[in-house]
């Protein structure tokens, strides 16, 4: 019993260790694509029991958003989901309580995405 229960432990760790790797692999693809489009600004809010959101948004020389995608969730299934509502906005337009009006941690996530540093 106790052997079964270790190797279910085992297993269960492993799984978690590949599926993690897959989702940093999922967003290192989103995240360089974005790079490669403007300059990159990356927001994260939530906690350790509420769903976890991370916003990245690409801004071009006239600071209005080229592209930008959204990680919202509590496992390792959230994936990059695009967020085509904000597309072509200026930096100045873009109004966290407008665009999200009913989750504050988006809210959240965006204010600190659009505060890109500088190099």
């Amino acid at each position: 019993m106790v052997s079964a229960l270790i190797t279910l432990a085992a297993i269960a760790w492993f799984s978690q260790m590949v599926l993690g790797a897959w989702q940093i692999y999922r967003f290192n693809r989103a995240f360089d694509a974005l790079c490669l489009k403007g300059r990159v600004g990356v927001g994260r809010s939530g906690g350790r029991f509420r769903p976890r959101v991370l916003v990245a948004i690409a801004l071009d020389e006239q600071e209005r958003v080229i592209d930008s995608f959204l990680m919202k969730g509590l496992t390792i299934f959230a994936k990059p989901k695009a967020l085509p509502n904000i597309q072509g906005l200026s930096k100045q337009q873009l109004q966290s309580d407008v665009i999200f009006p009913n989750d504050q941690n988006c809210q959240n996530a965006l204010l600190l995405a659009l505060k890109l540093k500088q190099r």
